[in-house]
């Protein structure tokens, strides 16, 4: 990658280091996860710092710290799935989105200490950071929430297990072949339309005011878009057909992705939280739905 590009996925991820995982874990009704929010900054600061360093054992270190405080949230994987006991695909779109800031969090520190990791070079590592925060964590989190808005629509269902797939087969194309990625693509973008077409259909719709309103339709409208440029590099990857540069897409579907659809979803769902202390995605009821 140049080095305009470098500085753009480093900002892409410094948002969701700093602003995307604290305001999705709000969303998650979680024990231990306040408390985890509240101390995210002694990760996400030395993680950020991480990327202004020179590759090396400062930088790894930093890197370190983050990696952490993402196994942190990883870790409440098995507690919350122990305490649940819930097969419900909003269930598993949640339980997904707690798992992969990880995957984002290790690949961090293979990238800082110059370590390529299963063989992967750095370039795709440090693309694999922002990866994992929005089509991993955002993705997964805001399928889950959209079922569980809409707990008897079968597409909000096929969606909330869609994506957790989709995200899975993405990561294990990545040991497989260009192929297999294609398919995961293909998986997560099906998935992703329709998070964008039922909110826009039934969710924007129903909103109390309208900047939730407005927040929801940009999510759904940039999601039409920018999933589309995933499938097409990742056609194109897979069979030499042209397709957008690296370069083009960190500042396109990058971009689009982490504000228009990552921030304005997450922001959104914020709003239509019964009250400011009160997640909508309770531990111990998947089906609930926040009030409207």
């Amino acid at each position: 990658m140049g080095k305009g590009t470098t500085e753009l996925v480093d900002l892409l991820v410094l948002l969701g280091m700093g602003a995307v995982i604290p305001l999705g874990l709000a969303l998650i009704d979680e024990p231990g996860l306040a408390r985890l929010r509240r101390l995210w900054p002694l990760a996400a600061v030395p993680g950020a710092l991480s990327l202004w360093l020179p590759r090396g054992g400062l930088a790894t270190g930093c890197a370190v710290l983050y990696a952490l405080g993402t196994l942190a949230v990883a870790a409440h994987v098995p507690l919350r799935l122990a305490r649940t006991r819930s097969p419900a695909p909003a269930e598993v779109a949640v339980l997904t989105a707690l798992a992969t800031p990880s995957v984002a969090g290790i690949a961090l520190v293979a990238e800082r200490s110059g370590h390529e990791l299963f063989g992967f070079d750095l370039d795709i590592l440090a693309l694999t950071v922002p990866h994992f925060h929005y089509a991993g964590f955002t993705a997964a989190l805001v399928a889950g929430l959209v079922c569980q808005a809409r707990p008897a629509g079968a597409a909000a269902r096929f969606a909330a297990l869609s994506v957790p797939l989709g995200t899975l087969l993405v990561l294990a194309g990545y040991f497989v072949d260009d192929w297999a990625e294609l398919a995961g693509a293909v998986v997560l973008t099906t998935g992703m339309w329709l998070v964008g077409l039922i909110t826009w259909r039934d969710l924007r719709t129903g909103s109390p005011d309208r900047t939730t309103a407005a927040l929801l339709a940009t999510a759904s409208a940039v999601l039409a878009a920018t999933m589309l440029l995933a499938l097409w590099w990742a056609l194109g990857e897979a069979s030499g057909l042209p397709h957008p540069t690296l370069a083009w897409m960190a500042a396109t579907h990058g971009v689009g992705n982490a504000l228009g659809f990552a921030l304005c979803s997450l922001l959104a769902w914020r709003r239509l939280a019964p009250s400011p202390r009160t997640a909508p995605f309770p531990s111990r009821s998947p089906t609930h739905c926040p009030s409207r």
